[in-house]
């Protein structure tokens, strides 16, 4: 493989770029994590076993159809030329579920719900594969790693402003009735019934409509390929060869395999971890949302350093060192309740102090997840640069199709294994450990991969 040299693109065209990050933040912070996840959880759902494996199913089957039809699309993508239609056709899907999650009212049935959610992530999940396949076309390769931490870091700083918009202004107690700043919710909604965390779908939709249009208007995408049609066959073709060339690119090969593992546990971390410290600590939505925003605001320093750190010494290095944060952060997790730490090596007081997050496991939870804040941002960011570094903007689309495909191949055994063991133990906190086996695999394969300094030998 030869170096192709990337034009320089107009700084408004890299922030467009970014803004897609920024805009699309929000559906995972907000719906997926912090405030509709857990909700689904703790109030629509018999109980939280049940309702953790529904969601845990959920994602599941949504990762099983982002794995089969990302290289697919990829691939076409590539022939077709540019990537903005599919982004706006998946982008259309992906608003109009988020604002029927609104009639996910308390006692409804739980499978429409998941249904809409898991058809939400498809379509956000193909969208940023078709946004990622721009990037090599963006900025030089080494200037990869910088901007796309910049723009994870730019992402995280969108979904912390709407989690706190949710927190202060919708986001009600059920037993007053006011939000963490002592108003009344917004638009008269009623905590009771869940429209403070049922409207934070039709809120996601709505900033992701108006948010991006930079890209749109002012990002350059490919050139006109082939029309449909033939751009079908010509993609199911290359696809077909671009996977036996796969396995001859020994480090392209052995990165994806590794990344197939442990972004199987990044994701599970990330869907799981509100709702897992909500049915352990009865967390309101109030709470669930402060431990969001420390999260996300720790992860938009963390991909601000990782910018750096990326460039002076490469994204191998970046997404171990992220992976050993999370390994040590989810066997914290795990590790914690009501009175202890460390599976009770370090007994915790159980005095509840009556305020927020008022009792010290609480505290000691929200330690762990710091290292969870400085450290899922750049192992997903700087795996993001790591691929960009290893193609050409020739093949973009079909390998990041191939890379979405490793991020996904997998995607439902996390959810599906947590989710079963949680349904036999009756023990979310058994479940959850599950993560720590994909991320120490996935670690333990990539440290023996060879980093693309020759791009031509990957």
């Amino acid at each position: 493989m030869t170096d192709t040299i990337v034009e320089r693109v107009s700084r408004r065209g890299i922030w467009g770029w970014m803004a897609f990050d920024w805009a699309a933040q929000p559906f995972f912070t907000v719906v997926t994590t912090f405030i509709f996840g857990p909700y689904v959880v703790s109030r629509m759902a018999s109980d939280p076993a049940t309702g953790q494996a529904a969601w845990g199913y959920g994602i599941a089957a949504a990762g099983f159809v982002i794995a089969v039809l990302s290289p697919v699309l990829g691939s076409i993508a590539d022939q077709t030329g540019p990537r903005k239609p599919w982004i706006g056709l998946f982008s259309a899907v992906q608003i109009v579920c988020l604002c029927l999650l609104w009639y996910a009212t308390p006692g409804s049935a739980l499978v429409p719900v998941v249904l809409l959610f898991s058809l939400a992530t498809v379509a956000a999940e193909f969208s940023a594969v078709f946004n990622d396949s721009m990037m090599p076309r963006l900025v030089p390769k080494e200037e990869i790693g910088r901007i796309s931490n910049l723009a994870w870091g730019f992402g995280y700083l969108g979904g912390m402003i709407a989690l706190i918009f949710v927190v202060a202004l919708l986001a009600g107690s059920p037993e007053t009735g006011k939000t963490i700043v002592g108003a009344t919710p917004l638009f008269g909604l009623d905590p009771k019934l869940g429209e403070d965390a049922r409207a934070t779908g039709p809120l996601s939709a709505l900033w992701y409509l108006v948010f991006i249009l930079p890209m749109f208007f002012f990002t350059p995408d490919a050139a006109r390929g082939m029309a449909i049609r033939p751009a079908v066959r010509q993609g199911l073709t290359e696809l077909k060869a671009t996977i036996g060339e796969v396995r001859r690119r020994a480090g392209i090969f052995r990165f994806l395999v590794a990344r197939m593992i442990y972004q199987d546990g990044v994701n599970a971390l990330l869907a799981l971890g509100g709702t897992f410290a909500a049915a352990m600590f009865h967390w309101s939505i109030t709470e669930i949302g402060l431990f969001g925003i420390i999260l996300n605001v720790v992860a938009v320093f963390g991909c601000l350093v990782a910018s750096w750190l990326d460039t002076a010494f490469g994204s191998k290095v970046l997404v171990i060192l992220s992976l050993t944060f999370l390994i040590v952060a989810t066997i914290g997790i795990v590790s914690t309740g009501p009175g202890y730490t460390l599976f009770g090596a370090l007994p915790l007081p159980i005095a509840d102090s009556g305020a927020l997050f008022g009792t010290a496991a609480e505290k000691a939870y929200i330690l762990y997840g710091l290292l969870i804040g400085l450290a899922f941002g750049p192992v997903q960011a700087s795996s993001r640069s790591y691929m960009a570094r290893s193609v050409t903007p020739q093949e973009s689309g079909r390998y990041f199709g191939i890379y979405a495909l490793a991020g996904r191949a997998t995607s439902f055994a996390a959810p599906f294994l947590i989710a079963t063991v949680t349904a036999a133990t009756d023990s979310a906190r058994l479940g959850m450990a599950v993560i720590i086996l994909f991320l120490a695999g996935g670690m333990a394969i990539l440290l023996g991969t060879p980093y693309p300094a020759d791009r031509r030998e990957n």
